[in-house]
C-alpha cells in the first residue's frame, strides 16, 4: 500500500518520465511517412463496385493476420477484372505487434492517399502495403521509387564509395534467397570515427534475381540523389534500403533527430502543450492516488487480518500450507470462484476413482467421470504419480491455463493438489473425442459434411485463440483427434494441455527442447527430429488432422494400404496428379461440395509443408478456409517421415505423450 510520504519521490520520478515522454514525442513528431504511389495510368473503381468489395475484404483479412506474419502474403480475391492482388511487408527487425499496428495504419492510409485507384502502394515507417488489379507477384517494379535523405551532408568523397560497397554486399547476401535470411540483411561498417548502419530487404514474392535487380536499381537511385547525405532511404514497391550513422534497426524510431526523413521539427508551442498536459494528468493521478491510500489504509489492514486468521484456523495443516503458499494475496479460499477442489469431494464424485467411472487413459494418467454434489457432470484427470513438477509450480501454471476462455477450448473448472494427488477437473463432454467417431465406420456416419466443416473451423479458431488472441500465447504441441472433444451438438473443443508451452517469441521463432513429447504422425518434422517447436508445429498438426477429417482415414498406419508411406504422402501424390477427389471419404460423396473439399485439402497441404517457414499462420488458415477457389498459393512438398509408423493397434498413440502438466517460458501479452 502506498503512503503519503511516498508520493513526493514518485512525483519526481513521474515528472522525469513525462519529460522523457515529451522528448520521445518530439522525435516522433517529425517522422514524415506515409509516402504513397498512385499510378496516373491506373484506372479507378467506384464505391459499391465488386472491386471495392473485394479490396475491403482483402484488407480486412490482412488486419486479422498482419500481427502474426511480418512478411508478404501473396493473396488475392475476386474474379476477372474485379480480382485484387495484395502484398505486405514489415521490416524484419520489427516485432509482430508493431507490424500489426503498422499494417493497420497502412490499410487506412492507402485508401485515403490513393482514393478509388485500382493500384496503389503506401510506405509507412516500418512497413509497406501494395495492391493492384494486375497480378504482380514475382515481378520487379521500379516505378514509383521514392527517396528520402538527411539534410546534413558529409564532405569526404570516399564516403560514397563506402556506402556503395556496403549496399552492394548486402544485396548479394539478401538476394541469395536464403530463407533463414528472409531476403533481408544488415551490416555495420566503420567510416573514420563513426559507424555506418545499413539495411536492405525485398518482398518475398521475388526470386533471388528479382531481389538483386530491385536493390541494384535502388542503390543507383539513392547514390544519384543522396550520396552526400549522412543518411538516406529508398522506398520501392518491391524492395527497401536504408543507411544511417546510428543503429536504426535496433529501435523503431530515429534517434536524436538524425533520421533520414525530411520532416521539420514541431513548433515550440506544441511541445509546451504536450508538457503541460502530461504533467497535469500525472499530478491529478497522484493526487487521487494519495486520497485513495489514506481512505483505504484501515480497511486494507482489517482485510489482511481476516485472511491471515482464516489460514491459521484451517483444520487441515497440509491444505492450510497449500493455501498460504499458493493463494495468499491472490484468492480468498471461501470465495465461490475459488478453483481449488478438495480431494474428498473428488473421491466422492468419482466413487473413489472406481473403474466403472473410468472414461479412458492417456500418457498423463486415467480420466474419470464425476458427479458433483450439485448434480453437475465433470471429467477428472488424475495425473500419474511421480511427476517432476512441485505443487507450487503446478498450481501457478494451472491458474494460468484457467485464464483461457474460448468456445472451442475445453474449460478447466478446478484442480486439486494434496500429497501425491494432482487432479484436473474439466467440463464433461458427452460425445467423447473426435477419433471415436472419425475412425469408427459405424459411428462416422454421424460426421456429416456440414459437421466436418464446422469441426475443422472450430479447431482452427481454437488454435488461433491460443496462438494470438488469448492473454497468453500458447503452443499446444499435441493437436490430434483424441484431444478434440465433442459437446452435445458435436461442436469441437480442444483439450489436454499437458504438453503446452507458453511462449513470447515472434511468429517464426522456434524454441528448443531436449525432451520430445507428442504423438508421431502429428509431429512436425523439425520437432520430431531436432526438438524445435513453434506455432508452426501446431499448424502442421492441424494440417494432418484436417486431411484425416476430410478423408476419414488415419495418418498413422496408412502405409499398410500399400498406396503410399503415409496419408500425407498419398495426399501429395493425388493432388499433383489432379485426382485429389480420391481422398474424399466415400460417406461424403453425395453431400460434399467439390470446390470446398479441394480448398480444404489445399489448405491442409499448405499446413504440412516440410519447411516451417512456408506454412501459414493460423490467422491465415482461418482466412483461407473461407477464401475463394484459386486464390491460394501452391503448396510445397510435405514432410514424409522416414521409417515405420506406429500402428494404432500396435500401441496407443496417447501413451507417446509426456506425463503431467508442463508449461514454461511464460510471456503474458
Amino acid at each position: 500500500m502506498n503512503h503519503p510520504q511516498d508520493i513526493s519521490p514518485r512525483l519526481i520520478r513521474l515528472l522525469l518520465f513525462s519529460a522523457f515522454l515529451t522528448l520521445l514525442l518530439w522525435e516522433l513528431a517529425y517522422a514524415d511517412p506515409p509516402y504513397s504511389f498512385c499510378p496516373n495510368t491506373s484506372a479507378y473503381y467506384i464505391d459499391g463496385s465488386p472491386f471495392k468489395n473485394n479490396l475491403e475484404e482483402l484488407l480486412l483479412s490482412l488486419n486479422l493476420s498482419a500481427s502474426s506474419s511480418k512478411f508478404y502474403i501473396n493473396t488475392s480475391t475476386g474474379n476477372g477484372t474485379d480480382r485484387v492482388y495484395r502484398v505486405h511487408m514489415c521490416l524484419d527487425y520489427v516485432t509482430n505487434e508493431n507490424c500489426g499496428k503498422c499494417i493497420a495504419t497502412a490499410t487506412n492510409d492507402i485508401l485515403k492517399l490513393c482514393p478509388n485507384t485500382r493500384e496503389a502502394v503506401v510506405w509507412e515507417e516500418l512497413c509497406q502495403l501494395r495492391y493492384s488489379d494486375q497480378n504482380f507477384f514475382g515481378q520487379v517494379n521500379f516505378t514509383g521509387n521514392k527517396d528520402q535523405h538527411n539534410s546534413r551532408n558529409i564532405s569526404q568523397p570516399q564516403f560514397k564509395s563506402v556506402v556503395k560497397e556496403t549496399l552492394n554486399n548486402l544485396t548479394t547476401e539478401a538476394a541469395a534467397f536464403n530463407l533463414s535470411a528472409k531476403m533481408y540483411a544488415t551490416r555495420e561498417v566503420t567510416f573514420e570515427d563513426k559507424t555506418i548502419y545499413a539495411l536492405v530487404q525485398c518482398t518475398r514474392d521475388l526470386s533471388g534475381d528479382g531481389c538483386n535487380s530491385c536493390l541494384k536499381t535502388a542503390i543507383a537511385d539513392v547514390l544519384k540523389c543522396c550520396y552526400f547525405s549522412i543518411g538516406a532511404r529508398l522506398f520501392s514497391p518491391s524492395c527497401f534500403l536504408r543507411y544511417e550513422f546510428y543503429n536504426f534497426y535496433g529501435a523503431t524510431s530515429s534517434v536524436n533527430g538524425q533520421g533520414s526523413g525530411s520532416g521539420g521539427r514541431p513548433k515550440i508551442w506544441m511541445i509546451m502543450i504536450i508538457i503541460i498536459v502530461v504533467s497535469a494528468c500525472l499530478a491529478m493521478v497522484l493526487f487521487a492516488s494519495s486520497i485513495y491510500c489514506l481512505a483505504n489504509k484501515k480497511a486494507w489492514k482489517r482485510k489482511k487480518d481476516v485472511v491471515c486468521q482464516r489460514a491459521n484456523n484451517s483444520t487441515n495443516p497440509s491444505v492450510s500450507s497449500f493455501h498460504h503458499r499458493n493463494f495468499q494475496g491472490r484468492y480468498d479460499p471461501q470465495a465461490k470462484a475459488f478453483p481449488y477442489i478438495e480431494l474428498a469431494a473428488m473421491q466422492a464424485a468419482t466413487d473413489n476413482f472406481s473403474d466403472s467411472n473410468k472414461l479412458g487413459e492417456g500418457g498423463f494418467g486415467p480420466v474419470y467421470k464425476g458427479l458433483l454434489s450439485d448434480g453437475k457432470e465433470v471429467a477428472v484427470k488424475r495425473l500419474s504419480f511421480g511427476s517432476e513438477q512441485g505443487s507450487e509450480e503446478f498450481t501457478n501454471e494451472v491458474l494460468l491455463i484457467m485464464k483461457l476462455q474460448h468456445k472451442n477450448l475445453v474449460k478447466l473448472l478446478g484442480f486439486c493438489v494434496e500429497g501425491e494427488e494432482r487432479l484436473l477437473v474439466y467440463e464433461f463432454m458427452p460425445n467423447s473425442s473426435l477419433d471415436v467417431f472419425l475412425f469408427d465406420r459405424s459411428r462416422c456416419v454421424q460426421l456429416s459434411w456440414s459437421r466436418r466443416l464446422n469441426i475443422i473451423d472450430g479447431i482452427a479458431r481454437g488454435i488461433l485463440y491460443l496462438h494470438q488472441d488469448s492473454r497468453l500465447r500458447i503452443i499446444h504441441r499435441d493437436i490430434k483427434p483424441s484431444n478434440v472433444l465433442l459437446d452435445n451438438d458435436m461442436n469441437p473443443k480442444i483439450s489436454d494441455f499437458g504438453m503446452a508451452r507458453i511462449f513470447a517469441g515472434s511468429e517464426g521463432e522456434a524454441n528448443n527442447t531436449a525432451k520430445i513429447a507428442g504423438t508421431y504422425g502429428y509431429m512436425a518434422p523439425e520437432y520430431a527430429m531436432d526438438g524445435l517447436y513453434s506455432i508452426k508445429s501446431d499448424v502442421f498438426s492441424f494440417g494432418v488432422l484436417l486431411i484425416e477429417i476430410m478423408s476419414g482415414t488415419r495418418n498413422a498406419g496408412f502405409h499398410r494400404s500399400k498406396r503410399a508411406p503415409s496419408l500425407l504422402a498419398y495426399a501429395w501424390q493425388v493432388w499433383n496428379e489432379g485426382k485429389a477427389m480420391k481422398l474424399l471419404d466415400p460417406l461424403l460423396i453425395d453431400s460434399c461440395c467439390e470446390d470446398d473439399f479441394l480448398r480444404y485439402i489445399h489448405v491442409g497441404l499448405l499446413c504440412v509443408q516440410e519447411d516451417a517457414n512456408y506454412r501459414p499462420t493460423m490467422s491465415s488458415v482461418v482466412a483461407m478456409l473461407k477464401s475463394e477457389p484459386g486464390t491460394l498459393c501452391q503448396p510445397e512438398r510435405p514432410a514424409f517421415f522416414v521409417g515405420r509408423f506406429i500402428d494404432h493397434d500396435e500401441a496407443d498413440p496417447d501413451r507417446l505423450s509426456f506425463n503431467g502438466l508442463s508449461i514454461s517460458n511464460i510471456g503474458p501479452r
